[in-house]
C-alpha cells in the first residue's frame, strides 16, 4: 500500500478531541484520522448509490411487487410476531429532539461553535 503525507490545517479544539479519540481507541491520531477519511468516504458513496437507485426507481412496478407480497405465500409456524412487540407498539412515543443537517454542523465546526 502506498503512502503519502498531507499537510492538514486543523482547529486546536478539533485537534485536542481527536487526541483524546485517538488515546481512548488506543491508536494514533494518524490512523484515527484515516479511518474517519474511509467512513466519511464510504458514507458520502453509499449516499450517492442509494440517490442513483431511487433516480431509477419506478413507483409504479414498486406497488405492484408490494401487492403480491405475500399472496400465495401463508404464514409458517415461527412468523409470528412476539407478543411484547404489540405492547411496545402501543406506548406513547416521546417526540424526537430535531438534529442538525450534516451542513449545518460542518457549518457550526468551521465557525468553531
Amino acid at each position: 500500500m502506498r503512502k503519502s503525507n498531507f499537510a492538514l490545517r486543523v482547529l486546536p479544539s478539533l485537534l485536542d478531541e481527536a487526541r483524546k479519540a485517538a488515546e481512548q481507541e488506543g491508536i494514533a491520531v494518524n490512523q484515527l484520522i484515516n479511518i474517519a477519511l474511509a467512513e466519511k468516504i464510504s458514507a458520502m458513496r453509499t449516499e450517492e448509490f442509494f440517490r442513483e437507485r431511487a433516480r431509477r426507481a419506478s413507483r409504479a412496478r414498486t406497488l405492484q411487487i408490494l401487492a403480491r407480497a405475500g399472496k400465495g405465500n401463508p404464514p409458517v409456524p415461527g412468523d409470528e410476531l412476539p407478543s411484547a412487540w404489540h405492547a411496545e407498539r402501543m406506548k406513547p412515543r416521546r417526540p424526537q429532539k430535531k438534529r442538525p443537517s450534516p451542513r449545518t454542523h460542518r457549518a457550526q465546526i468551521s465557525r468553531g461553535g
